[in-house]
């Protein structure tokens, strides 16, 4: 089997109500032409980037009330609430609350 970067990244899997962000590329000159060091960008706060893949959502806990009546099968499987966010989408976070990731040979 052949490793491409869309087969690499339909093994990785993304839990919860996270996303896994392609943050955009930015300029390197200002718009009156002085050239900004390597990295100054990056430590803004706000920054852009395109959504590649989303998490299930948030998980709805089990009703509690299950201790009580043991005939009933507890095979139920766990339920989300899905997120606004979708593939592709254009999205604004934080660099605080941002987890850097380097997949190998992806983008």
């Amino acid at each position: 089997m052949e490793f491409t970067n869309t087969n690499k990244l339909k093994n990785l899997i993304v839990v919860g109500d996270r996303l896994l962000l392609k943050p955009t590329k930015h300029d390197s000159k200002t718009k009156g032409g002085l050239l900004l060091p390597a990295g100054y960008k990056e430590k803004e706060e706000v920054q852009s980037g395109y959504v590649i893949k989303v998490g299930p959502g948030y998980p709805i806990p089990l009703p509690a009330d299950d201790a009580d009546e043991p005939w009933k099968q507890s095979d139920e499987k766990i339920k989300y609430i899905p997120l606004q966010a979708q593939e592709g989408d254009l999205a604004i976070f934080m660099q605080k609350g941002a987890v850097e990731i380097i997949f190998p040979g992806v983008y």
